[in-house]
């Protein structure tokens, strides 16, 4: 049976990422990107499925684990006997193949380790062929090519490389996982200690640009942004929202989904992100990513991408799969890149403002672009959709959509105004957008209720309608808005974390959403409500594992993350928060 998500630790290189378990197994690798397929996929199965397991062969009396500081490299003590060993495991961060490295150090007595390495590809399906080569032990299957090199003897069982060994006090036995192409020359040998250092001082220069004095919450900001950064695919800037697919939402249910790709959603809770924290460069190669995927034909783009910018993204099922805790389907791809969400094309402008307001220089074509979606908008705003839930079910007029269609129009005006006198375009768009804010707060506001809906005509709460003040579309002050801020708190609070929607058929079992649990904060905050902030954004900070990760959800009821892991959009939320708490910031509302 899988593991709990809480179980696992993020490696990375900033090509993609693998998942570590506290037991010593790596469970969970795409190569050589983060969209790629995977050839561990016992996340989602079993270690028939592919893992690899370096762990001592005695029965374990204790363990424990901890990044290294201000990085990515974890490192786990193990206690068996009269003995105790640490390993070491880390994702280089180099020019070189993409590796994956371990390191086994004697730390009392003698331990007899044991290293189990099952590669195998096409999401766990497909065992490859293994052969030595030039002393190093090789797997080939089509174009795929992983290439071990270690300091201990290896043998070959059953599809499984395996070592077993032996290593005192004071030393050490290396593995180096690398990946190649089969068409191409091996995977050049490097040296770990080298790779090493460089990893560490790859990680720590990055965040040492932070300022602690920032937020009252240095250690868990810092993390979040190290595990930010290490969802940036560094060749393109994109950010992918997790790295895993299939995580479920719901213990054993269907709400399953792949999440290895960039959204044009998160857009602008990356941006203010990243540049409240001071990483301009990250900000610049996200704001340029996600201009190059728009182009000039925002009709027809989509609401997520693969991290080039591929815009096809097929769904499909793995069947051969069981899913993690038995939860199916296993999903690879994701049909709601298709959807109709007016809401994206409002964050994209927004994420614009957002990047113009922070020091950002306008990149070439960016009011060509803005142009396109605004003309674009005024032909499309008035359609129901799916929303920001990406719901597969009937389109509806969203409340947030339809704010999010006045954010963009509002930005587009407000810039074009302090350039100039409004054009012809100008002047349409800033009618539109008054009668868009007009719409939106008679159809979305249920006066029975005391509260906006969350789509036209409806009675059904939607946390997403937190972020009506935070894109500065309502004050958190105005009655209406205060109305629907305690009744979201009321009815979608659980054990201090709020829900995204009310529990209802198809989602009964679902967790709390850790985003609209900051969101809730920030709002709070806006208010005057200082205190009541701060303990809403700590009972958040409260759900990380015992490394400082978190899932897209908390299950209340378990106690326990919930959903893919580790989710950017958690770690962007946290980012916001800290810094929002804590003294005066970007915001996309124009505070």
């Amino acid at each position: 049976m899988s593991r709990p998500i809480d179980d696992y630790a993020l490696l990375g290189d900033g090509e993609t990422t693998a998942l570590l378990s506290r037991n010593g197994s790596i469970d969970w690798l795409c190569w050589p990107r983060f969209d790629d397929d995977a050839c561990f996929a016992a996340l989602l199965g079993t270690s028939d499925n592919g893992c690899w397991t370096l762990s001592p062969v005695m029965r374990i009396e204790r363990n424990a684990r901890r990044y290294q500081h201000d990085t990515l490299i974890m490192e786990t003590d193990f206690e068996v006997g009269e003995g105790a060993v640490r390993v070491t495991d880390f994702m280089p961060v180099s020019d070189g193949p993409s590796s994956v490295v371990r390191i086994v150090t004697g730390l009392r007595g003698v331990v007899e380790m044991r290293s189990d390495l099952r590669l195998r590809f096409n999401y766990g399906e497909l065992e490859p062929l293994i052969e030595r080569v030039d002393g190093a032990m090789q797997a080939r299957i089509g174009t795929d090519r992983v290439l071990l090199r270690a300091n201990v003897e290896m043998t070959v069982c059953d599809g499984a490389m395996l070592a077993t060994f032996t290593v005192a006090a004071g030393e050490s036995m290396t593995f180096a996982l690398s990946y190649g192409h089969a068409h191409e020359p091996l995977p050049e040998a490097f040296d770990v200690d080298i790779a090493l250092r460089s990893t560490q001082r790859f990680w720590r220069d990055w965040i040492s640009t932070f300022d602690d004095n920032r937020t009252a919450w240095p250690v868990q900001t810092r993390r979040s942004l190290l595990t930010l950064k290490a969802l940036i695919h560094r060749r393109t800037g994109a950010i992918v929202a997790a790295p895993t697919t299939s995580l479920p939402e719901a213990p054993g249910g269907t709400l399953n989904w792949d999440y290895r790709y960039a959204w044009l959603r998160d857009t602008s809770f990356a941006m203010v992100a990243l540049l409240n924290a001071g990483y301009y460069e990250e900000a610049g190669a996200w704001r340029d990513w996600l201009l190059r995927a728009i182009a000039c034909a925002p009709e027809r783009s989509r609401i997520m991408y693969r991290v080039d910018g591929g815009r096809h993204l097929r769904e499909w099922n793995v069947d051969w799969l069981p899913g993690h805790r038995y939860a199916k389907p296993v999903r690879i791809g994701n049909a709601a890149a298709h959807q109709h969400q007016l809401d994206v094309l409002g964050e994209v402008i927004d994420c614009l403002d957002v990047a113009r307001r922070g020091g950002l220089e306008s990149a070439d074509q960016e009011q060509v672009i803005e142009t396109r979606i605004v003309e674009h908008l005024e032909r499309i705003w008035h359609l129901p959709g799916a929303g920001i839930w990406e719901s597969r079910g009937e389109p509806r007029h969203y409340t947030y959509s339809r704010v999010m269609g006045w954010v963009a129009l509002d930005r587009f005006v407000k810039h074009r105004a302090a350039e100039s006198a409004l054009s012809p375009l100008a002047k349409r768009m800033a009618s539109l957008r008054e009668h868009i804010r007009e719409e939106v707060l008679r159809e979305g506001w249920n006066e029975g209720l005391g509260s906006f809906t969350q789509y036209y005509g409806s009675e059904t709460l939607d946390a997403s309608l937190l972020l009506l003040p935070l894109v500065g579309f309502l004050c958190a002050d105005d009655p209406r808005m205060a109305s629907t801020i305690e009744r979201i708190r009321r009815d979608l609070c659980e054990d201090g974390l709020i829900r995204r929607l009310e529990r209802q058929a198809g989602n009964a079992n679902e967790g709390t959403f850790l985003a609209c649990s900051c969101w809730m904060a920030d709002c709070l905050n806006l208010q005057g409500r200082t205190k009541e902030a701060r303990q809403q954004f700590e009972r958040v900070l409260a759900t990380a594992n015992d490394v400082g990760l978190l899932s897209e959800q908390y299950n209340a009821q378990r106690h326990e993350l919930a959903g893919n892991f580790p989710q950017a959009l958690s770690h962007l939320a946290v980012v916001n928060t800290a810094l929002g708490l804590c003294g005066p910031t970007l915001q996309r509302g124009g505070g």
